[in-house]
């Protein structure tokens, strides 16, 4: 099996932009160019990666498997670079951290800032994924840090105590009204719910609502991101679930109200692994330190 590194980078451009002229204009190519290298990869590979759809494409459930493969390579590609240049110009590397939006939004994006003021030779590289995922990524070697929520843990490897947080009700005061005080799970649960996805610790975390309940997940909607969970939930098609801090970060109008919860089920710790072997040791260590010194 043959294939470039340029290929590479379309394949992955086109699963992020939905689109393969968005993707080829992202790379500099020509649309026919691009759609050429994407046939010829799929041939190789004998499996389509993405269908056709309205104003785009979407990856298909073999081209969802297909493309870890290929973000590995791409990985792997682009610390090839990085170190061959490190070891010429005596920097430190590279070091790519994975973690759910919320850890980001609430503390990681801080604490890189630490990091990058006192290593401001190494690079850093951020992947935003849920905490299923991020713990993929870590067995996978895709990611040298990995941060989750300790509940989503399934992976068996050494964890460090990071930060924690806590989820809130959102909901549209035109649609809802909630007495001013912490909110009890049952009342809640008799709302449509909104919640990101499979693999998320929110949706984790009122599966064992639920279950504490012996009520069963009924009608409750599934979104892939806090921005989008905000847009239903402005609309009143549901009660959202979030931290405080990244519903500040979406800056709500006054229509948009939040609620306190009653009990610990709402309450999240997260956890730190790192996974040696790609990146340089110490540059990871350094890292991984800087991180849970904060």
């Amino acid at each position: 099996m043959k294939f470039d590194t340029l290929t590479v980078q379309l394949a992955l451009a086109i699963a992020e932009e939905g689109s393969i002229s968005r993707a080829a204009d992202k790379l500099q190519l020509a649309v026919a160019a691009a759609s050429k290298r994407l046939t010829d990869l799929e041939r190789q590979l004998g499996t389509p990666l993405f269908k056709r759809v309205p104003h785009g494409v979407k990856v298909t459930e073999s081209g969802t498997k297909l493309l870890a493969h290929i973000r590995q390579i791409d990985s792997l590609i682009a610390r090839l670079g990085d170190d061959a240049h490190s070891m010429r110009e005596g920097q430190d590397g590279r070091i790519i951290i994975g973690a759910p939006k919320a850890a980001i939004i609430e503390f990681l994006a801080r604490d890189l800032a630490r990091v990058r003021a006192r290593y401001p030779q190494i690079t850093l590289q951020i992947i935003e994924e849920n905490s299923k995922i991020i713990q993929q990524l870590l067995r996978d070697k895709v990611i040298d840090i990995g941060i989750y929520e300790k509940k989503s843990g399934f992976i068996d490897m050494e964890k460090h105590d990071y930060r924690a947080d806590e989820l809130v009700a959102v909901y549209s005061r035109a649609h809802f009204s909630f007495e001013d005080q912490p909110l009890e799970a049952d009342p809640l649960l008799d709302c449509p719910l909104v919640s990101l996805g499979e693999g998320s610790a929110v949706l984790a975390s009122l599966q064992r609502l639920h279950q504490s309940r012996g009520r069963a997940l009924g009608r409750h909607l599934t979104v892939s991101g806090f921005d989008t969970m905000l847009a239903l939930v402005r609309h009143g098609l549901g009660v959202g679930l979030m931290p405080p801090a990244v519903l500040a970060s979406l800056h709500p109008e006054p229509g948009i109200g939040s609620a306190q919860l009653v009990g610990d089920w709402h309450q999240r710790s997260y956890v730190l692994s790192s996974v040696q072997g790609r990146a340089q040791e110490q540059t990871l260590r350094n890292v991984v330190a800087e991180l849970l010194e904060g």
